[in-house]
């Protein structure tokens, strides 16, 4: 019974944790440093960055859960090749929707639409996780990755678009919503953001905020870690001196 019991709680765990990791600590983009095309290039409005993640979602979840599921039909001498079919099947059926349904996004992303299929986080995670997996948990480590790839773009291109055209605008590619545009500081935009230098630039400054993090919060656990050495040793010695005290004081 209690092994019964385990093993619900023991899945519910590795799924929070495959879709838990693409967001955070296996970030494509902050972390591993993935798929830097499609960052670089269509971040220029918060817009479509997230457009582009929404279409990257789509085609990681449907890749990854049919590559699950075909994972032990596959021969492995062809393994790369099937994966990228699939892949390629699943970004045209996007891409012809995207066309059809949001013209004005599918016009805004152009190439860079169609290679999806060569974005090493799709075929990095088809060959490193949903090869290897039950199609449940690929399904969860897709929407990870995926929701990590979208927050990572949408970050860029909030910031390239502020400082690029003084403000927010939506509705321009999902012309479904109505159009909505706050841009209080035009006056002070700084046209270089919205160009190609201004994605290198703003990506290099977020993995430069980021490491400093990483390297203060590191310094401190160090820190913390030899205080607690210190005390251990202060500890021990003031309890060596107490025996050898007693000891003196026997004799």
């Amino acid at each position: 019974m209690e092994q019964a019991k385990e093993k619900p709680i023991k899945e519910k765990s590795l799924k929070l944790k495959s879709f838990l990791a693409g967001i955070i600590k296996e970030n494509p983009v902050f972390v591993g440093l993935l798929g830097m095309c499609p960052t670089l290039a269509t971040t220029k409005s918060l817009e479509s960055a997230f457009g582009m993640g929404i279409l990257v979602i789509l085609t990681l979840i449907g890749s990854n859960v049919l590559i699950s599921l075909l994972r032990k039909i596959i021969p492995s001498e062809i393994k790369i090749p099937c994966y990228i079919v699939i892949i390629a099947t699943f970004v045209t059926i996007i891409k012809m929707l995207s066309e059809a349904f949001l013209p004005e996004l599918y016009a805004s992303l152009g190439v860079f639409i169609s290679l999806i299929v060569v974005n090493c986080i799709i075929l990095g995670r088809a060959e490193a996780f949903a090869s290897k997996n039950g199609p449940l948990l690929s399904l969860f480590d897709a929407l990870g990755m995926g929701i990590g790839f979208t927050i990572a773009l949408c970050i860029m291109g909030v910031i390239r678009e502020v400082l690029g055209t003084g403000g927010l605008t939506f509705g321009v590619y999902f012309t479904f919503l109505p159009l909505v545009s706050f841009t209080p500081l035009a006056e002070y935009a700084i046209k270089l953001f919205i160009l190609p230098a201004g994605g290198f630039l703003t990506l290099g400054c977020i993995l430069a905020v980021m490491t400093f993090c990483k390297n203060h919060k590191d310094e401190k656990k160090l820190e913390e870690e030899r205080k607690r050495i210190e005390e251990l040793k202060a500890k021990k010695a003031a309890e060596l001196a107490a025996k050898k005290a007693s000891i003196e004081e026997a004799k």
